[in-house]
C-alpha cells in the first residue's frame, strides 16, 4: 500500500472519529437537558417542563442521525479506498478525494439511519417515556 493511500485513509479515519465524537456528545447533551428539565419538574411540579423536554430530544435525535449518516458515508469511502469492498461493488476513488455524495442509497440514506437502533433505539424510548410521564403528571 502506498504512502499516499495510507495518508488518505488516515484523513478519512479522522473524519469518522470526529463524526462519532459528535454523535456521542449529542447523546450526552440530550440526557443532560432532559435530566435538567425533569429536575425542574420535580422541584416545581410544573408539567410544562416535561413537554418542553420532548422538543430538544427530537432535535438532538435528528441532528444525531445526520452525524451517523455522515459517519456511514465516510466508512463506505474508507472501505472503497482500502479496497475492502468487493471489486464489483467498489467505487473508483482518486487519491485524497472524498466524494461522499456518491454514497446515497441503502444504509447511507438518512431515513435508514433515523430508523436504526443507534438512533431510534435511544431517542424514541426517551420521547415515549416523557409522553407517558407528562400524561401521568
Amino acid at each position: 500500500m502506498s504512502n499516499e493511500k495510507i495518508k488518505h485513509l488516515e484523513f478519512i479515519q479522522d473524519v469518522i472519529t470526529r463524526m462519532n465524537k459528535n454523535s456521542f456528545q449529542l447523546k450526552g447533551w440530550m440526557i443532560t437537558i432532559v435530566s435538567a428539565l425533569l429536575a425542574l419538574f420535580a422541584s416545581n411540579n410544573n408539567e410544562a417542563y416535561i413537554w418542553i423536554a420532548i422538543g430538544p430530544t427530537i432535535i438532538f435525535g435528528l441532528l444525531d442521525a445526520y452525524y451517523v449518516q455522515q459517519e456511514r458515508k465516510f466508512r463506505g469511502l474508507y472501505n472503497d479506498v482500502a479496497e475492502i469492498t468487493p471489486k464489483n461493488e467498489r467505487m473508483v476513488i482518486k487519491d485524497f478525494e472524498m466524494p461522499i455524495y456518491k454514497y446515497k442509497c441503502g444504509k447511507y440514506c438518512y431515513f435508514s439511519v433515523l430508523t436504526s437502533i443507534t438512533i431510534a433505539g435511544i431517542y424514541i424510548p426517551v420521547v415515549v417515556g416523557l409522553i407517558i410521564t407528562g400524561l401521568i403528571a
